[in-house]
């Protein structure tokens, strides 16, 4: 497909996204019965990812926004309630979903800038270097983020190839690059997401008789939003809402090519996004936005479509994160795993709707003190305890991060996140037995990291704030004797 007869096809997927609006979810909600899956041929795998997109943004989970292509693959597949991203930062949550483990485990602790010479440590396993050696195609569009020099970058990294813009689109300069080899030295953001497609498409065009792995990074709705001519000022929801809707268009037209080659059968799709929403943008019913350790900060949407296997119109309530995605992948595609441990766990059973993955911790590290090494929150099964909290208590504008500390809480709180999303009612009292046993158990977990988290992590205990602090309230400074 040419670039023009590509742009020409924009402009009425436009239209359909606004009228989008209006139309009601349920008439979305008609699933397909599939016949379990037969094929032999490995099975291939299209794994989106957004960029700063809130839990509550897509019709699916409650918003009014025009997302009728996201809404239908969540009612001809699997809608996850309770994943969460990696972290509450950009390229941290990124490497945990592509390598299974804690961004702090491998110099990975926050966002890198375009001028910082180091990325994720080379001796980690990135998913696609395991889909390489069994003989895959591979190819990451859009967004990288971790790292910008040669031996970070994706073609380093198990990926043939690579098309896109490394970093966030709120960072400068803005380079378009082709594999190691920059096309444009600052590229127009508006385009990205087509230019983006337009890849995809020939991706699936050159590769469909090959199984195939494709990794795309939507630049979007990360802050500042944009969209293109044919989506500005279209949704009805400002720049936000186009960029969203354009990002449904974009999945849609990867969706209908995989149908037009008969490949939808073979392909499992999964649509994600890196962290909750900075400025603008809806976290759903959760307290909390990007940066934060409260819900709002780390739970993400995520989708998932394999007729035959992926039971169709089903909402998965299973605690998942992106640890758990490289696991997954190894065992329904018959990868090989790392060497190194996985801090996720295989959840193929409640993928495919045969069960629940077994229960496993999760750590909330925060980026608001000690270079973003200490963590905040533990969460297992429906429980989360939160041990410490940023002076800069709840994040909204978080500009400025550095300036910001964590204290140790006099009192840790336990919220029940199945029945309170919001973590609004603090019941550490209620279970005292449990505040202890899952704190000692992050004792256990941090143990196993770098001495630097190690470090961060007894700093943080020692750091206690003051008894008199409201519960959920940003700490407040113990009470100096006076002299």
């Amino acid at each position: 497909m040419n670039r023009r007869k590509f742009l020409s096809l924009m402009s009425p997927a436009a239209a359909a996204a606004k009228e989008a609006i209006a139309a009601p979810l349920n008439s979305l909600r008609t699933s397909r019965r599939h016949a379990p899956r037969t094929s032999t041929r490995p099975l291939n795998v299209v794994l989106f990812i957004c960029d700063d997109i809130g839990f509550g943004d897509l019709g699916c989970y409650g918003s009014k926004l025009p997302t009728p292509n996201l809404d239908r693959m969540a009612a001809e597949g699997l809608r996850f309630v309770r994943y969460n991203g990696g972290h509450p930062l950009c390229s941290a949550s990124r490497a945990a979903l592509l390598t299974g483990r804690y961004g702090t485990r491998m110099a990975t602790v926050g966002a890198f800038g375009p001028r910082e010479q180091h990325g994720t440590s080379l001796d980690e396993t990135i998913m696609a270097q395991l889909f390489k050696a069994k003989g895959y195609k591979t190819a990451a569009i859009g967004k990288w983020h971790l790292g910008s020099e040669v031996p970070f970058l994706p073609t380093s990294r198990g990926f043939d190839s690579y098309f896109g813009l490394n970093w966030s689109v709120d960072m400068s300069p803005k380079p378009l690059m082709r594999d190691t080899t920059v096309l444009e030295e600052n590229t127009d953001c508006r385009m990205l997401i087509p230019r983006y497609t337009e890849e995809a498409l020939h991706f699936l065009d050159k590769n469909a008789h090959d199984p195939f792995f494709l990794y795309f990074g939507f630049p979007y709705p990360h802050d500042p939003p944009d969209a293109s001519p044919h989506f500005l000022n279209k949704s009805g929801f400002g720049k936000q809402g186009d960029a969203i809707a354009e990002i449904d268009w974009a999945v849609g037209e990867v969706v209908k090519a995989l149908d037009a080659k008969n490949l939808s059968n073979d392909t499992l799709v999964l649509f994600t996004g890196d962290h909750g929403p900075w400025f603008q943008g809806c976290p759903g019913n959760l307290r909390g936005r990007k940066a934060s350790t409260y819900e709002g900060g780390f739970r993400v949407p995520l989708l998932a479509k394999l007729p035959g296997v992926v039971p169709t119109n089903v909402v998965c309530d299973a605690p998942a994160s992106h640890c758990d995605i490289l696991p997954t992948l190894a065992k329904l595609c018959g990868l090989g795993l790392p060497e190194k441990p996985l801090d996720g766990t295989d959840i193929s059973a409640a993928l495919t709707g045969n069960g629940k993955p077994t229960e496993h911790t999760q750590i909330y590290f925060s980026p608001m003190s000690a270079g973003g090494l200490q963590p905040h929150c533990l969460r297992k099964g429906d429980w989360k305890l939160r041990v410490a909290q940023s002076y800069g208590g709840e994040i909204y504008i978080n500009d400025g991060v550095q300036a910001h500390e964590s204290a140790w809480l006099a009192h840790p709180e336990l919220y029940n996140v199945a029945l309170d999303p919001g973590e609004s009612y603090n019941v550490a009292n209620l279970h005292p037995d449990l505040v202890q046993s899952l704190e000692a158990e992050l004792d256990q977990e941090i143990a196993t990291f770098p001495q630097d988290v190690q470090d961060a992590y007894a700093q943080l205990k020692r750091n206690v704030e003051s008894p008199r602090t409201p519960t959920a309230a940003a700490p407040r400074f113990p009470e100096k004797p006076k002299v």
